[in-house]
């Protein structure tokens, strides 16, 4: 079912009946225009035999034959032969000689088809890329495909797809005047579609301090902003090709005309306090992304935005809620998770902790790193201090014998958790780890756990000469005022 399924969506059927012959079309919307629909006509197309029609009976013939990993191309051709005015038929078979590597006969069905249907765009296009595509650096099949393009364009003048390929055709054989003949058409329209297409011509045929050129392009996306300010894409490379030629101002201004036609417009409107902040009206750029915050919480860059700018301002209590929404609704690599949350803890502030790591350790389910501080701010934070212990047992797994569970401050914090439980002798053996773990210079640190080790053997009734030693080397590491 799935191999049939699939080799019929491959086939180009399932995309629906355009460019089928009036002979196939019936067919498909028999079929109902859907791939299940479409395998219960090729069976019924093969049960029936001679009472259906060859080239629908031929094309089922060739997609169960692929369906069993065999070769259906004769079928293919064959219905193709029965039916010539089926381009997807067509297509198929000359992409599937291209592939056997008869280069000249997928030519000549492209070439031929193209021929006899000047008024179907389609099959223009299909053959002046084939001519590019196959033979990249054949100047003959250059000059073919520009040939065909130039026809195409008479029977559909002004069409930007066209006047694209043609663009790069004269570009390919350095046919300079014909490329800015095209961009001089180009840049006379107004709309969207041409103001991209003479901005992309732009940056081919000039460089980029050429004033002139950038004049016209100026004037393009201006006037396609006048008549269509609510369009995306336009007002997105509109304001790109300022921000690109620093002119800032310019940039945003395109982005604000964008906003004001359309409120909606959600991930420009993020843009354009992205770009506020580039321009130095940082108060404007933070009004424009709350406002977008609150229409959408969700927005991700919105936040990441907020947060870069309120540390660059140096506004730390500011930027972590936004920079902890950010990595929650984004993501991050694990060392942003494990900075932020580090911050966090630092404050006082374990929930925030814990719930930030707890997505961290969803998206990154074997760092070691992030499970470490999990563990510990599981335990501070109250709310789940009972059941941190097995947050510190799946740290210790994942890290294994020389990763961050190594770490002093990850044993101490692991000694009261067991000593929480009453495990008083695993808590100890985390302190005499932690103790070997710290370096000379933290003197203060380890007279702390030299200290909890004597609280321990205290609870453990031990006697005072095992607890005094301890006591002592404590006294000398920190001395007590």
């Amino acid at each position: 079912m799935r191999l049939l399924t699939g080799a019929i969506r491959v086939s180009g059927y399932g995309r629906g009946a355009a460019g089928l012959s009036p002979r196939f079309i019936g067919c498909y919307r028999t079929a109902g225009g859907d791939d299940c629909g479409t395998m219960r006509w090729m069976l019924m197309v093969l049960a029936a035999g001679p009472l259906m029609a060859d080239p629908k009976k031929d094309f089922a013939r060739g997609v169960l034959e692929e369906a069993r990993e065999g070769d259906g191309s004769q079928w293919f051709e064959k219905a193709r032969e029965e039916d010539p005015d089926a381009w997807p038929l067509v297509e198929r078979v000359a992409l599937a000689r291209a592939g056997a590597g008869d280069v000249e006969g997928a030519s000549t069905l492209f070439r031929e088809f193209a021929t006899e249907h000047p008024e179907r765009l389609g099959p223009q296009l299909a053959y002046a890329d084939f001519l590019r595509n196959s033979s990249p650096g054949d100047d003959f099949a250059a000059k073919l495909a520009g040939e065909a393009l130039e026809r195409t364009l008479e029977h559909h003048p002004g069409e930007l797809s066209v006047i694209r390929r043609l663009f790069r055709s004269y570009e390919q054989r350095g046919m300079r005047q014909k490329s800015i003949e095209l961009f001089d058409q180009v840049v006379k329209r107004a709309g969207a579609g041409p103001a991209l297409a003479a901005a992309e011509m732009a940056r081919t045929l000039f460089p980029g301090d050429d004033e002139k050129a950038r004049t016209l392009v100026d004037e393009v996306f201006l006037k396609a902003m006048e008549r269509s300010p609510a369009d995306p894409v336009l007002a997105k490379a509109a304001s790109e090709h300022f921000r690109k030629t620093s002119r800032l101002p310019q940039a945003v201004e395109m982005l604000e005309k964008h906003v004001a036609a359309d409120p909606t417009s959600l991930e420009l409107r993020v843009r354009l306090g992205v770009l506020l902040f580039a321009a130095e009206r940082g108060d404007e750029g933070v009004e424009v992304l709350k406002q977008v915050l609150e229409i959408d919480p969700r927005q991700g860059l919105a936040h990441q935005s907020l947060a870069k700018y309120y540390r660059r301002s140096e506004m730390p209590e500011k930027a972590r809620p936004h920079a902890i929404e950010a990595l929650k609704i984004r993501g991050g690599d694990a060392g942003e998770f494990v900075q932020l949350a580090g911050e966090l803890l630092d404050d006082q502030l374990p929930r925030d902790a814990r719930l930030l790591l707890e997505k961290g350790l969803f998206d990154h389910p074997e760092n070691a790193e992030i499970a470490v501080k999990l563990a510990i701010a599981t335990r501070r934070d109250e709310s789940t201090r009972g059941s941190a212990a097995w947050r510190f047992r799946e740290a210790e797994s994942l890290s294994g014998t020389d990763g961050p569970a190594t770490e002093p401050a990850f044993q101490l914090e692991f000694a009261e958790c067991l000593l929480e439980s009453g495990q008083t002798e695993p808590a100890a053996d985390r302190l005499r780890t932690a103790i070997r773990g710290y370096g000379a210079e933290q003197g203060v640190e380890v007279a702390r756990a030299y200290r909890r080790l004597a609280d321990v053997f205290r609870q453990q009734g031990r006697s005072e000469a095992e607890i005094r030693p301890l006591q002592k080397r404590a006294d000398e590491l920190d001395p007590p005022e």
